[in-house]
């Protein structure tokens, strides 16, 4: 049975960084995604990386600041957040894109597209 453990998440001061880390419990031969989730809003993509790990989607308001990698042997899909701001504070969620290699297409950002989910981080970032 599939299972995705998220960790890394914390509090932090504005430009901060976090690494956060998805483990899964199989070899994922898809893309996958990080999503977040704040209080009161909807699930949003934040970035997604193809199943060989050389193409990357990200949210435009994290680019620049947001990296996404994968490492296969250890089953890790990673996401460096740098220069942190108050309003990325959020559960983080990694998914599955079940069916889907790559990060094109119009659903890339859709939660809907995505089958499997671990528990969620927090990240706070406050002074």
């Amino acid at each position: 049975q599939l299972q995705l453990v998220e960790s890394g998440g914390g509090l932090v001061p504005p430009g901060g960084s976090l690494r956060l880390s998805c483990t899964t419990s199989l070899v994922m031969d898809y893309a996958m995604g990080w999503f977040r989730q704040a209080p009161g809003k909807d699930r949003e993509g934040v970035a997604c990386i193809s199943n060989d790990g050389l193409a990357t989607k990200y949210l435009h308001s994290v680019r620049g600041r947001f990296t996404i990698s994968r490492d296969d042997a250890k089953k890790t899909v990673s996401l460096q957040m740098n220069s942190l701001e108050p309003e990325d504070t959020a559960v983080y969620f990694c998914g599955v894109r079940v069916g889907w290699h790559t990060c094109n297409g119009a659903t890339a950002f859709t939660s809907k597209s995505y089958l499997h989910w671990g528990q969620g981080t927090q990240v706070t970032v406050s002074s």
